[in-house]
């Protein structure tokens, strides 16, 4: 299930992702100032201790009480820097972006660049499955979500296509990586959350698919052309060594059709705009 990010307070959550002044009645980070001498808490600690919580856990969701255990204090004791986890998850989400670069090379042209940009994209969503969570439909309006955006315009822009078409690429290759990569996470962590190997769920499927529609080649048979008879095959071969067999075991089948379907959907997309390109590099 989707998670909706910016349902915290809004000014404190812009504030502090910012760093500006807040509205009218809230200090300029968003939070009051504590009494006393400075503490070891700050936002960016207790910010970094919720994206490595959410990196543990990806299906746990943002709870502040595994926050402050992590840093050995109470939920209390984060309520003076974070106001709450509506302004946690704002916070996580933005910050974890930051990890993203901001320049890839132009020299190859920008094809090379977009596929750089991709490619380092679908990677850091698979590093942090959680992030796929928050829905897309409300930007957290960060700064380094903006920077992931702003990057990839900074490379389409060199194509030379009209700014209408532009908004349909960066939309279109920013959902293609991140579809993509969600199924990827997902398929990962599908064990542990239906307690079934990758292995058992299409054992089990497959049987019984084959007994109650003995027919199904026949009613779809575009579908078979473009599925593998087996789709996780099974290794008979006792003289291979038993780590190659480990591997193969560990990645589920549907990661290995995502690693497929991304390297030949970019490269199908990116050709496609540059047929459309007035530019030649």
């Amino acid at each position: 299930m989707s998670v909706f990010a910016g349902q915290g307070d809004a000014a404190r959550s812009m504030a502090l992702l910012w760093g500006g002044p807040a509205a009218p009645g809230h200090q300029a980070e968003g939070l009051r100032k504590p009494p006393g001498p400075k503490r070891a808490l700050s936002v960016d600690v207790i910010v970094e201790a919720a994206i490595a919580a959410a990196d543990a856990d990806p299906m746990a969701g943002v709870s502040l009480r595994a926050v402050a255990e992590r840093l050995g204090c109470t939920s209390m004791a984060l309520y003076t820097y974070v106001p709450g986890k509506g302004e946690l998850l704002d916070l996580m989400y933005d910050r974890a972006h930051a990890e993203l670069s901001t320049g890839h090379d132009p020299s190859q042209g920008w094809r090379a660049a977009a596929t750089s940009w991709a490619g380092e994209l679908r990677s850091f969503y698979l590093r942090h499955p959680w992030v796929l969570q928050v829905s897309y439909a409300r930007p957290v309006l960060g700064p380094h979500e903006q920077a992931v955006m702003e990057t990839l315009a900074g490379i389409v822009f060199r194509t030379g296509l009209p700014t209408a078409t532009l908004r349909g690429i960066v939309s279109a290759l920013f959902h293609f990586v991140r579809g993509n990569a969600q199924t990827a996470a997902e398929s990962r962590l599908a064990a542990t959350a239906t307690g079934m190997s990758d292995q058992e769920w299409w054992t089990s499927r497959s049987a019984l698919l084959e007994r109650l529609a003995p027919d199904f080649a026949e009613r779809f048979p575009m579908s078979i052309r473009l599925s593998t008879p087996e789709p996780v095959p099974a290794r008979h071969d006792e003289s291979a060594p038993h780590g190659e067999q480990q591997a193969d075991e560990a990645t589920p089948y549907m990661e290995h059709q995502t690693d497929e379907a991304f390297a030949i959907g970019l490269a199908v997309l990116l050709e496609g705009v540059d047929a459309t390109s007035p530019v030649i590099e």
